[in-house]
This record gives structure tokens, sequence and C-alpha cells, in this order.
């Protein structure tokens, strides 16, 4: 599992996808984000625009990432 540490108190969803290295930029996080390829908490998510917080965990391309 890995992790991403926040810098405020929230990031959202396509950025964390960026900030993962998970996406090369917003449109393909988008993208993902949209055809339902993401998942938030063990569900699917298709708001691009979710905020994540402390302890929330996103899931893509079968990497696992943590918010701390």
């Amino acid at each position: 599992m890995e992790y991403l540490k926040l810098k405020d108190d929230h990031i959202k969803l396509g950025q964390a996808l960026k900030a993962a290295g998970l996406a090369d930029s917003g449109v393909e996080a988008k993208i993902h984000i949209l055809e339902g390829e993401v998942l938030v908490n063990g569900e699917v998510c298709t708001m691009r625009g979710k905020k994540l917080h402390t302890g929330d965990v996103f899931t893509f391309g079968g990497q696992q990432i943590t918010i701390q």
C-alpha cells in the first residue's frame, strides 16, 4: 500500500491521481474517474472533485493509495 501526504486538509480526487503519479494530466485523470475506473473507500466514484481527507483510500489500476 502506498501513501499520499496531504499539504492541506483535503485533496480532490483528480489531483490525487496526478500527485500519486497514476495520471499524467488532469484530463487523463478526469477520463479515468468518469469511466468508473477509480474506487474511493471501496466504492466506484465518478466525481473528480470528490474531496479526500486523511484516512481515505483510493484505488486505480491495481494500486491502492491511502491519504495521510
